[in-house]
């Protein structure tokens, strides 16, 4: 079922999925993606949403394409 709004906490769930699948740090996959580690943990726990660069650059980091993310967290949606 399609829903209206983006939960700004699944995408950090998924988000923190795929980089402890990897085994590495928010430290770590910050440098990696370009970005402030306060900044990535914040997305984690759902405090903020990425923009399209941050989600672009975050698939960079975890060497995933983004659509197969954004797949993930459209799974995970579809749970609730």
């Amino acid at each position: 079922m399609y829903k209206p709004t983006l939960d700004a906490v699944t995408v950090g769930k998924v988000i923190a999925a795929y980089r402890q699948k990897q085994g590495i740090t928010q430290e770590v996959l910050s440098g990696l993606s370009d970005i402030k580690r306060t900044h990535l943990s914040a997305i984690e726990r759902g405090e903020r949403k990425p923009t399209l660069e941050t989600l672009y650059r975050i698939c960079n980091g975890l060497d995933v394409r983004m659509s197969d993310l954004v797949r993930s967290i459209e799974e995970e949606l579809s749970k609730n």
